[in-house]
């Protein structure tokens, strides 16, 4: 199998995703599909012709080792690398769309196409929860498929056309158990890696709200209080200098008032 379209996939996804995305895909690029091209694709390499079965009954071997495997080992690893490998696509073919969109209407449209924003972070943020949900469907297909994470090196089996319960033996039970156990923490840590680029995301987002809200409030409280000062000086009236004038001249009216009335009292 052909894994340079993989890897090209990868390196081109690594250019938009952010820290702990690149970490991720080092992680799956060294530890897992380096890993699988270099040492464990050769140690399942022959692994139906070295199954082997106390009987030589045809088709006895045959049956059984569909029955133990029903998928190869190998091969549901393969199909979990491409599986959780292929979500990151979304991110290349979201930021190729922002590209195509611009050179349409010939005109900037973003910062940058491939800038963590807008439908591109709901894009990047679908394709996380995407990857660790294959991530733990695997696991848990692979547990249920081989009945837990070790390889045995004795299987009994009685099924037709054996004569009876026959003895089969499985090649290098315990190497093929050190890679699968290898295969098994290499996705907890990208199902972790994962698990927080999500949260630090989510939560990112949560704080970018609530400053956007606090300054808002701040900026609508700011206005009423600069609209409270103009209406306070309005009620208020004119300056100090000029309350005290106007105060002054409603004093000696008032007292005018009460001279002359007096005045015409003492003339009646």
């Amino acid at each position: 199998m052909s894994w340079m379209f993989l890897r090209d996939l990868l390196s081109g996804v690594n250019k938009y995703s952010m820290g702990i995305g690149r970490i991720w895909l080092a992680v799956v690029f060294i530890f897992r599909l380096l890993v699988y091209m270099v040492a464990a694709e050769h140690v399942w390499k022959e692994e139906q012709k070295e199954f082997e079965c106390n009987v030589r009954q045809p088709g006895c071997e045959n049956v059984c080792f569909d029955y133990f495997f029903p998928i190869s080992q190998v091969r549901l690893w393969a199909l979990q690398l491409i599986m959780v490998s292929t979500p990151s696509l979304l991110v290349v073919l979201h930021v190729a769309y922002r590209e195509g969109r611009e050179k349409r209407h010939r005109k900037k449209l973003y910062v940058s196409p491939g800038t963590m924003g807008g439908g591109l972070w709901y894009t990047y943020l679908i394709s996380l929860m995407v990857k660790t949900g294959f991530e733990i469907g695997f696991l848990v297909l692979f547990y249920k498929l081989y009945d837990g994470f070790h390889v045995p090196y004795l299987l009994k089996c009685d099924l037709k056309p054996c004569p009876n319960t026959v003895d089969c033996f499985v090649s290098k039970p315990t190497e093929k158990t050190i890679f699968i156990l290898f295969l098994v923490v290499t996705s907890c840590l990208c199902i972790v890696l994962n698990v927080t680029e999500l949260s630090f995301l989510v939560l990112k987002c949560f704080i970018k709200c609530c400053l956007q809200k606090y300054s808002k409030r701040l900026k609508s409280s700011t206005c009423e209080c600069h609209n409270l000062k103009y209406v306070t000086c309005a009620e208020i009236g004119a300056p100090p200098l000029l309350q005290k004038h106007s105060s002054d001249l409603a004093t000696s009216i008032a007292q005018g008032g009460e001279t002359k009335l007096l005045c015409d009292t003492q003339e009646a």
